[in-house]
């Protein structure tokens, strides 16, 4: 029997709810090369800002018990290169190419927004606001129920489908949610990295040269699961879920909290081949348990 993994996301309609995180593929065109990238539902690409960005000075990752702490700072070489050289070659992979964007300034994001919207084939962003409002002392857009509201707003008036990236670095995820959804968020893609650091003891000074970077890995996957169960019970938009996941199971389990997709981040390092492993399965899964749509595990978790 033909098992449904079709899900919609927006005006946005993936092939199944496997997706890689921005950051950590890149932008497909190298994983290309090891598996057809066009199995996956969708590719969030690598933060892009309006202008090149060279990142953090090394060392700028570290390893953790179960995870990874990073720094890099959104190394890229800015919106005209990416417009140039990559998205040409990225929307003929077969698969949804979801751009994250970038900016210091909600003007960077505007201009980034406008022009991500005029590129033929790309069907949603994802807006990271996770990023430092320069204008407001530094502070990280996400983390203030105004910031988000201004950027949201903002966007929303040159962009259509808009995924809204939120950071986990607050008091009530579920508020922050409901605050990006009612100023025009069309998804929500949760959480991104905590706040972290790691100290070398023999040199007694920070690993990271920025001292303090984003956790990610299996060390965070409990607590996102919470945060993506807690938001899917507070918005009636979708949510795409990130955090520690490595396996079918994680899958199944982010689905059953309320996800209508995932996103594979650091696991993608670990094992290149985790996503396909993950859709094989999820499509295990649903035939043990006899369902025929992936709509059947949605917020399903028993309670």
């Amino acid at each position: 029997m033909k098992r449904n993994l079709e899900v919609q996301i927006g005006e946005l309609q993936l092939k199944n709810p496997i997706t890689t995180a921005s950051g950590t593929f890149g932008d497909g065109l190298l994983m290309d090369k090891i598996y057809d990238v066009g199995k996956l539902g969708a590719i969030f690409t690598k933060g892009t800002t309006l202008e090149p960005r060279e990142g953090n000075a090394p060392q700028r990752m570290a390893e953790t018990p179960s995870g990874m702490l990073n720094a890099v700072g959104l190394q890229n070489l800015g919106l005209q290169h990416y417009i140039d050289h990559i998205y040409p070659e990225a929307i003929q992979l077969g698969t949804e190419i979801i751009p994250n964007v970038n900016g210091s300034t909600i003007d960077d994001y505007i201009a980034v927004a406008s022009a991500m919207n005029d590129l033929p084939g790309i069907h949603a962003m994802e807006l990271n606001i996770s990023c430092p409002n320069v204008k407001n002392g530094g502070m990280a857009f996400g983390v203030s129920e105004k910031g988000i509201a201004e950027i949201v707003s903002e966007i929303r008036k040159v962009y259509h489908t808009l995924i809204v990236k939120l950071s986990p670095n607050v008091t009530d995820i579920a508020k922050m949610a409901t605050i990006a959804e009612q100023h025009g968020a069309d998804a929500l893609s949760l959480v991104n990295t905590f706040l972290g650091m790691a100290v070398d003891a023999e040199r007694r000074r920070p690993i990271l040269s920025t001292v303090t970077g984003g956790l990610s890995g299996p060390a965070i996957k409990p607590i996102a699961l919470r945060m993506v169960w807690q938001v899917a019970k507070a918005v009636q938009i979708p949510v795409i879920g990130i955090g520690g996941i490595t396996n079918a199971t994680d899958v199944i389990e982010f689905l059953l909290a309320g996800a209508t997709a995932i996103q594979v981040g650091t696991y993608n390092f670990v094992d290149p081949l985790s996503p396909l492993k993950m859709i094989e399965g999820l499509q295990a899964y649903m035939e043990r348990h006899n369902i025929t749509d992936i709509q059947e595990l949605i917020g399903a978790l028993q309670i």
